[in-house]
């Protein structure tokens, strides 16, 4: 998982837009972060139960569905969610016009 970690921060990293990146475990712990660790626990706590309430939206409205991406966009910022086996990824962006 690691090399895989690795190359998906500096694949991101290339993008202008991008404030921030973090890798966050199924238990809410950031494993990898380009951000302020501080910042990174703050965004690990609340994307966690986004992403948990996402997931069982997704199967309350079709069983045989899964959860694979979330887009939020904000007036400041736009996160983009995205769940794996044994982690999850949290990009920041900021949003484009």
């Amino acid at each position: 998982m690691s090399a895989e970690v690795e190359e998906m921060l500096k694949r991101f990293q290339n993008f202008k837009n991008v404030v921030g990146i973090m890798v966050i475990d199924n238990d809410g712990i950031p494993i990898k972060t380009t951000m302020e660790y501080n910042l990174t626990l703050h965004y690990a706590a609340v994307m966690q139960t986004l992403r948990e309430k996402a997931q069982q939206v997704v199967l309350d409205l079709d069983a045989t569905n899964e959860f694979t991406f979330l887009r939020l966009r904000t007036l400041m910022h736009e996160v983009l969610l995205c769940p794996e086996q044994d982690y999850f990824t949290v990009v920041l962006q900021l949003p484009s016009d």
